[in-house]
């Protein structure tokens, strides 16, 4: 039988390594926290179109009905982490770096920042090491709504229950923000934010889709108009951008084609490069973060010590972020001889694709792996949620994502799966809420 640990009191009370209370938690806590009536709520408050049935019979596995126990003094390090990661990427030096093997079209800077960066992390035995950086991280606003439907099964969780931030209206002011610094100062900045197009290829069909609608309900309850749209329903006159017949000001890039290369994208990279409409995320923004080849220069100490870090600095990102090396030709079998060591993935990967454990893969996979586009990254096993199926206890594994924007951490949240990825495809598993296990006074990130 899984049983609570001794109820926890306040702060003061806890150990002062509330990394292992959170640890003791995410095993021996089988709560369920989600109220499903308060969830159907947070997702049908918009204007009646969404329904929380519909989701839960498509897409049964989105949300755990479970919460993920993450000590302050971890999310404060991730933070720290974060913050130094968005220094390093604004230098000269290493955007003259990455930019070198990006695709041409990331040299086009367009003023935006890029919304909704992911950092992903793994609770590993020293602490939280990055696994990776998306630029169009989804599930933002269904963990904003996830989080209004949780509650506490007990009083010691009662006390670690999330703090409740307007994080929607963060949410919107960003869009805003994203806007504002495209347009600059002169009387085009005067013009409001009139439409926002959110764009994906074949959008309904996307497993996020009822995120996309849940967005159009935002931006239209805030006075922008919206629309969800295929990238090919969009058009390009030489000085707008139109979808539909209408003139689109902002596009919320769902696209996983990070640099508009394919034929259907023709029109939005047109538009994005003669900067007639705001793009966000933007092919830019893909390539100083997400390309995977970026973790190998941000471990690389002597360069980042001659582009300016200093000893303290490359000391965080050398204990946080894991060994990542270009997978070459040459080095074929070097690799397949240490593969159990490694995870292999592509280059420009998103979302677990094509992504290889080492001790799982067969000779014919590594073969196209080593003909190139690939890095090696050192294995970090993640920490584990238990939690109760049926009666029968389950271990799953976890990873972090922080929604990011400019360097501030909007919203942490977890994803419990099974499987060499995260996947949505297990019972028990999907999104869940985090809730900060407190550290007494003298606890270090």
């Amino acid at each position: 039988m899984i049983r609570m640990p001794p109820p926890l009191q306040t702060a003061a009370d806890l150990p002062l390594d509330c990394a292992a209370v959170a640890e003791l938690l995410n095993r021996g806590c089988a709560c369920i926290s989600v109220d499903h009536r308060s969830l159907q709520r947070a997702l049908e408050n918009g204007n009646g179109t969404f329904s929380h049935a519909e989701l839960l019979a498509t897409r049964p596995h989105l949300f755990s009905d479970s919460m993920v126990f993450v000590s302050t003094a971890h999310l404060a390090r991730m933070a720290r982490i974060i913050a130094l990661l968005e220094r390093v990427v604004a230098l000269p030096a290493y955007r003259e770096r990455v930019l070198a093997y990006a695709p041409p079209l990331a040299r086009h800077s367009p003023g935006a920042v890029g919304v909704y960066l992911g950092y992903d992390f793994h609770l590993g035995a020293d602490g939280p090491q990055l696994i990776e950086i998306n630029s169009n991280a989804g599930g933002a606003l269904l963990n904003a709504r996830l989080l209004r439907a949780q509650r506490a099964c007990c009083a010691a969780v009662a006390r670690m229950m999330p703090t409740p931030i307007p994080v929607e209206e963060t949410f919107l002011a960003m869009f805003r923000e994203e806007w504002r610094l495209t347009r600059g100062t002169g009387d085009a900045s005067q013009r409001p934010l009139a439409r926002i197009a959110i764009v994906d290829t074949q959008p309904d069909e996307q497993y996020l889709a009822p995120e996309f609608a849940l967005f159009r309900q935002l931006f239209e309850a805030n006075g922008i108009a919206a629309l969800v749209a295929d990238v090919a329903e969009l058009t390009f006159d030489g000085e707008r951008l139109y979808c539909r017949g209408q003139v689109v000001d902002l596009v919320y890039n769902r696209l996983t084609d990070f640099a508009l290369a394919e034929p259907q994208s023709a029109a939005l990279r047109a538009a994005y490069l003669s900067d007639a409409v705001v793009v966000t995320p933007h092919p830019q923004a893909h390539a100083l973060f997400a390309d995977k080849r970026n973790l190998q220069a941000l471990g690389d100490d002597d360069w980042l010590a001659a582009i300016g870090l200093r000893e303290d600095e490359r000391e965080l990102l050398a204990s946080s972020i894991p060994r990542t090396l270009l997978v070459l030709p040459e080095q074929a079998e070097a690799f397949w001889a240490t593969r159990k060591q490694w995870f292999f993935k592509p280059t420009a990967g998103y979302g677990g694709k094509a992504a290889y454990r080492g001790d799982k893969l067969t000779r014919r996979v590594f073969a196209e792996i080593a003909g190139g586009g690939y890095v090696a990254q050192a294995v970090v096993a993640p920490s584990e949620r238990r939690l109760l199926i049926d009666g029968v206890p389950h271990d799953f594994k976890l990873d972090l994502r922080n929604y990011v924007y400019r360097g501030a951490v909007q919203l942490v949240s977890a994803r419990l799966y099974r499987g060499q990825t995260t996947n949505f495809r297990t019972r028990g598993g999907g999104f869940a809420a985090v809730f900060p296990v407190p550290c007494a006074s003298g606890s270090k990130a």
